[in-house]
């Protein structure tokens, strides 16, 4: 296996610069770790203490941000690296100020683990959710440095409960520890013989949690809103702005509409403006309009839609209608709004638990978001009884942090 995973990666290594002359984003990754080395070579100071933090993408970033900050109080001496695989994590957070240096992760072959490693030396390395390297975990394990993985959520699908997984399961036994979300996870690890396990819980409720404490007003959104009801739509794919343009255009309620497509192209954008028959105005054309003159805000940028979700009657959280993937139901529940989603959620255990608790609903066509969305609308008991079970929820499932904290400082 160990093998294969290798000539896999050399292969990889020649056809990713192909590729990238027709995908921009994989264009992105290829250019941006062909720099990686050169950015930390320029930027560590090897009297220094690092510590190393690898997350997938923004998603797994936004999961592991509440420990890295209280690591950055923690270690005030240390500089950190921060590395992402993937542009859409990197392209968005490559100027935090969580931590000294933000690369994108090399590629997973012998040769990069060791140049990698012999630059930056961590003293504690952090592994968010399962963007697992083995190489790299492999080649820490035999420097006899410290490695963590937190949020950890497996599936027995996976390599490393396979029989064909050996390598994968060899990684896993690179960390000291893992940190991991329910007890399906720590029994899976258990049949594998991994037992330095702790059920901590998911941290991205202690992120969003602490959404609250911060200043969350937009006042574009307020005048936009003018205290009407508001449907916020976070995070849309084509599949879920089909239904939602078919019940803007129909409905006849007095309702406000909040769009934050996940793909913010031109083109796309655009498109979907388009399509709507109510006034529309565009986040990238706001100035100088009267915003509270207008049905639909298209918000075409990133980076609002946590603070957007505060003036929402009802979220729609888009990826579920399609193959993508579902979206941060979390962002909106902790500022307790019901959550409408799309159908496909069997992977999101989040996403059960708050169905299941009254306090998210999921459709399956056009006819299911007008029912619960009208519902909603015009049963405002319903609507706030839902809400609260969504914020009930999100505070009932906090404390990961401080568990891992506690761990790391003994």
């Amino acid at each position: 296996m160990r093998i294969i995973y290798n000539i896999g990666l050399f292969l990889a290594q020649l056809v990713l610069p192909i590729v990238a002359l027709f995908n921009s984003k994989i264009k992105l990754g290829v250019d941006g770790r062909s720099k990686s080395f050169s950015v930390l070579e320029n930027s560590l100071n090897n009297s220094k203490k690092t510590l190393w933090y690898h997350c997938a993408s923004l998603g797994e970033y936004e999961q592991g941000l509440p420990v890295f900050k209280e690591l950055r109080t923690l270690y005030p001496d240390y500089k950190i690296v921060l590395t992402f695989f993937s542009p859409s994590g990197y392209e968005i957070r490559k100027n935090t100020n969580i931590a000294d240096v933000v690369v994108y992760l090399p590629l997973d072959t012998p040769k990069n683990t060791k140049h990698f490693l012999d630059i930056v030396n961590p003293e504690l390395t952090f592994f968010v959710k399962y963007d697992i390297w083995p190489n790299y975990l492999l080649e820490l394990k035999k420097r006899n440095k410290k490695a963590l993985l937190i949020s950890a959520l497996f599936r027995i699908d996976q390599s490393y409960f396979r029989f064909y997984g050996g390598f994968m399961r060899e990684a896993l036994f690179a960390f000291e520890h893992i940190f991991v979300q329910d007890i399906n996870t720590q029994k899976l690890l258990k049949t594998i013989n991994y037992d330095q396990t702790t059920i901590t819980g998911d941290t991205r409720f202690d992120r969003v949690y602490s959404q609250l404490s911060q200043n969350n007003n937009l006042d574009f959104i307020e005048e936009f809103k003018n205290n009407q009801f508001c449907l916020v739509a976070g995070s849309t794919w084509p599949e879920d702005e089909t239904l939602l343009i078919d019940y803007i255009n129909s409905t006849n309620l007095n309702m406000k509409f909040i769009i934050a497509p996940h793909n913010i192209n031109a083109n796309q954008i655009q498109k979907l403006q388009e399509s709507i028959t109510k006034k529309t105005v565009l986040f990238s054309e706001k100035d100088d309009k009267e915003l509270d003159t207008y049905s639909v805000f298209i918000i075409d940028t990133i980076g609002l839609l946590t603070k957007i979700y505060q003036y929402a009657d009802i979220a729609y959280v888009g990826g579920a209608m399609g193959s993508t993937g579902l979206h941060n139901t979390l962002e909106p529940a902790v500022f307790g709004i019901p959550i409408v989603i799309g159908k496909h959620y069997d992977k999101f255990p989040e996403a059960f638990e708050m169905i299941l608790e009254g306090g998210m609903v999921s459709i399956s066509n056009k006819e299911d978001l007008k029912e619960a969305l009208n519902n909603f609308f015009k049963n405002p008991l319903k609507a706030q009884n839902s809400g609260n079970q969504n914020f009930n929820y999100i505070k009932k499932n906090t404390g990961a942090v401080i568990q891992i904290m506690n761990y790391i400082r003994i």
